[in-house]
């Protein structure tokens, strides 16, 4: 047995080496001379007039350390949201810590500042958006209908109803003038680069971080849904429910969907995933002379069920 529990340490440790945000950065964006070359895309730099690197989550700070040790002085300005505690000394990029999962007021602080920094932008510069897990809850602008109290309260309800990260995303999205495509749409027309370590089961970038740069797939009326399948009508402030009602009767603009212009200049990478990390763990399993297989990287569930799945899957397999 303690053989089994140190090589299982070994994996362990070996799979969080592989995901440092830090390297998972520098292992897809690479910098010759003046070109920037993500994931086999080369950006001419001479060609932009300023380079701002923006963005939010758990991760981000180390991966705006890579981007500065990548660009360095090329950086002309920038700003990311991170968890408490959780920021890093950089030289070029600002950071403001804030509160997750539930929003606060430094949230909202830092955001705004990221919004107002891309309203200056124009066709002729380019954006770098870092993006992590807990990027939904640290990326926070709400509609000027929302108040933070409002958007406190419909975010402790679905965090405690049982609600999947898709249909929290769904409904945060519609209540937000970031999420859902909407840092695309303030960045548009400049250049706009997206590096996401995602931490969502299958990565769909629609709902990392409710998906801030990429075209949204949900509506108004899925979040009304969601609100109502859960019964929230009572539980959440009456001024949310009436503004996706509203919502959801044509009255408030929609987030940006597939095929708006303003997606039209935008890369949006995955830099890190579950998947990653099971192709690690397995690798290094095979070094320590284990047959090893992935049963599955689309589980999703309780993680105390999910244990159960598979320790019973370990004692079939050890009594054959």
């Amino acid at each position: 047995m303690p053989i089994l529990r140190e090589h299982a340490n070994e994996i362990f440790k070996h799979v969080l080496s592989t995901l440092d945000p830090e390297q998972l950065v520098k292992e897809k964006v690479s910098i010759q001379d003046s070109t920037l070359i993500v994931e086999k895309r080369e950006y001419n730099l001479n060609n932009y007039e300023n380079i701002y690197v923006v963005g939010g989550g758990k991760a981000c700070a180390p991966m705006a350390k890579a981007m500065e040790e990548l660009l360095g002085d090329k950086i002309d300005n920038g700003l990311i949201v991170v968890k408490y505690n959780h920021g890093l000394p950089l030289n070029k990029i600002e950071t403001v810590e804030a509160s997750h999962p539930i929003p606060d007021k430094n949230g909202i602080r830092g955001t705004s500042d990221i919004l107002r920094l891309l309203s200056k932008t124009g066709e002729k510069d380019l954006v770098i958006c870092l993006i992590s897990g807990g990027g939904s809850a640290l990326l926070v602008q709400p509609h000027k209908e929302i108040t933070l109290p409002g958007l406190q309260i419909i975010s402790t309800k679905l965090l405690a109803c049982g609600a999947r990260i898709d249909e929290i995303n769904t409904v945060r999205k519609h209540l937000s003038s970031i999420k859902g495509g909407q840092l695309a749409r303030a960045s548009y027309p400049s250049t706009l680069i997206t590096l996401i370590l995602s931490d969502v089961v299958g990565d769909p970038m629609d709902i990392i971080a409710s998906g801030p740069t990429v075209p949204d797939e949900s509506t108004f009326e899925d979040a009304y849904k969601i609100i109502q399948k859960y019964s929230l009508e009572d539980k959440i402030l009456n001024s949310v429910y009436r503004f996706l009602r509203s919502g959801k009767t044509g009255k408030i603009e929609e987030t940006p969907k597939n095929g708006d212009e303003i997606f039209d200049n935008t890369q949006n990478v995955i830099v890190g995933s579950n998947k990653i990390a099971l192709d690690a763990a397995e690798k290094k399993a095979k070094d320590l002379g284990y047959n090893t297989i992935i049963l599955s990287s689309l589980v999703e569930g309780e993680s105390k069920d999910a244990a159960k799945f598979f320790a019973a899957i370990a004692k079939e397999v050890s009594r054959t």
